[in-house]
């Protein structure tokens, strides 16, 4: 699954956002990518920062266990989720591979 990597500490996502939308929520795939819509605008940092909440909130896990990897002014980003399997992950986003 190309979207979806374990990587013995948690998983990263390679995703694709999608900021100023209505609200914040996954859109399913965008290629080799999870879209995730964000509410937030794209300005101040204010799209990471909801991404970063919306992952943790999905995950039940401390906003500092999600790190951005890569991405921070780009629509693709890829983010490390700390402490999370893969099988976790495909359920959490109800994705089949």
């Amino acid at each position: 699954m190309s979207w979806l990597l374990a990587d013995g500490e948690g998983v990263i996502l390679r995703l694709h956002v999608q900021p100023g939308a209505k609200k914040t929520e996954i859109a399913g795939l965008h290629g080799e990518a999870l879209k995730i819509r964000l509410a937030a605008p794209p300005v101040d940092g204010k799209a990471n920062a909801c991404l970063i909440g919306f992952l943790a909130d999905r995950f039940g896990v401390a906003k500092a266990a999600v790190d951005l990897l890569s991405g921070e002014s780009s629509r693709a980003k890829r983010v490390r989720i700390g402490g999370v399997d893969a099988a976790r992950a495909r359920r959490v986003f109800a994705i089949e591979e």
